[in-house]
């Protein structure tokens, strides 16, 4: 593997998933200013409030996406258990008073100044820790209790401590990475199977456990039955992928920006973007990401070792599986969620993270055959 990796040490990495990070990013940073200038002048008396934020955080994820681009993949190995202790710490830490509550979830660290949102950090230090355990266990994986249990019973605690937040959707997301690495990873059909067939009741369970959850599921059901109160949301956004027919009505020009549509900037960007640039904007967001999954599983498929597969995998699943459950949310495809969409959305913590990922996956590229 060291001789494949100095072989291929002066290849480019994948230009075209750096041109679709790119291209998001500038779209995204655009958009933000467009559906967030109206709040940002009725709270902070300055309609730039948010762009000046966002282009910080642009700075720093694409110095981050810069870094891990120039740092061996096989590096992030040695970080791959205190990552893991780092996650159980900072995910306890938000069930103290440290912890900031947010849409009805505790995500956020209070670090004095700042605010660091603990769950995108942990998505990315499961995938590293999955990457190398499932690495080092690879030639026991067809044995459930030598090569299954471990993982899941580590990735068992985090999502635990995730859904004390609580954070449904994050801990949907990670059960998925977790049974997908396994499956790359070579282990049984049936251990996979039997997991998924346990974790449906519980994911049910755990519905219907929290009202909030349950109603969610009927406002995605029937959101006109209660279009004041809890199918406010999904209206909203549907009537902005309605007024925006095909070409929009300019960027700027949308009006469900002015406190029709709560969190423009954030979770509801996709919402704007469909009003003011229409159906061709929207194609041209889920192309960016179609191929953004393609590039990365190409990437993976091509790794050097079963560390880089795993690992590229990994991240590129992290990426488009919230952009998959941010996009059919506000499209009304599947009960809202609260997650934001990669690149697009205003926020620091996530943006970092999902650039990060990037650098990674850019790493990964310049060691492929």
């Amino acid at each position: 593997m060291d001789a494949a990796v100095r072989h291929n040490e002066d290849k480019l990495p994948d230009i075209i998933l750096l041109l679709v990070t790119l291209i998001l990013v500038i779209v995204g940073t655009a958009m933000i200013y467009s559906s967030s200038s109206i709040i940002a002048l009725e709270k902070f008396k300055d309609g730039q409030y948010f762009l000046k934020k966002q282009l910080l955080f642009v700075l720093i994820g694409l110095t981050s996406m810069i870094i891990m681009t120039k740092v061996p993949y096989t590096q992030l190995r040695k970080w791959a258990y205190p990552g893991m202790l780092l996650s159980f710490v900072l995910l306890a830490l938000l069930l103290t008073p440290l912890g900031m509550k947010r849409g009805g979830a505790t995500r956020w660290l209070n670090l004095g100044g700042f605010s660091f949102q603990v769950t995108e950090l942990v998505k990315l230090t499961v995938v590293v820790f999955l990457a190398h355990l499932l690495t080092r266990k690879a030639y026991q994986l067809q044995n459930f209790a030598r090569g299954v249990l471990v993982p899941l019973a580590v990735i068992a605690v985090v999502i635990l401590l995730i859904l004390l937040e609580p954070d449904f959707g994050t801990a949907v997301i990670i059960a998925t990475i977790l049974l997908s690495m396994l499956f790359i990873a070579g282990a049984q059909a049936k251990h996979l199977l039997c997991l998924i067939a346990a974790f449906i009741p519980i994911g049910i369970s755990l519905i219907l456990y929290k009202g909030y959850r349950l109603t969610r599921l009927t406002a995605f059901l029937d959101p006109w039955k209660d279009a004041d109160n809890t199918g406010f949301q999904i209206i909203q956004s549907l009537l902005s992928f309605g007024s925006g027919g095909t070409f929009g009505v300019g960027i700027g020009d949308g009006m469900q920006k002015l406190f029709y549509l709560p969190e423009p900037h954030t979770d509801f960007i996709l919402s704007i973007i469909a009003e003011e640039s229409g159906f061709i904007g929207v194609a041209i967001v889920i192309i960016m990401f179609a191929v953004f999954a393609i590039r990365g599983f190409m990437i993976a498929a091509k790794a050097p070792d079963l560390f880089g597969t795993l690992l590229a995998a990994g991240v590129t699943m992290v990426i488009c599986l919230e952009a998959f459950i941010n996009i059919a949310g506000v499209m009304g495809l599947i009960p809202l969620k609260g997650l934001v969409l990669p690149f697009l959305s205003y926020g620091g913590t996530a943006f970092i993270m999902s650039m990060t990922a990037v650098g990674v996956l850019l790493n990964i590229s310049t060691q492929t055959s």
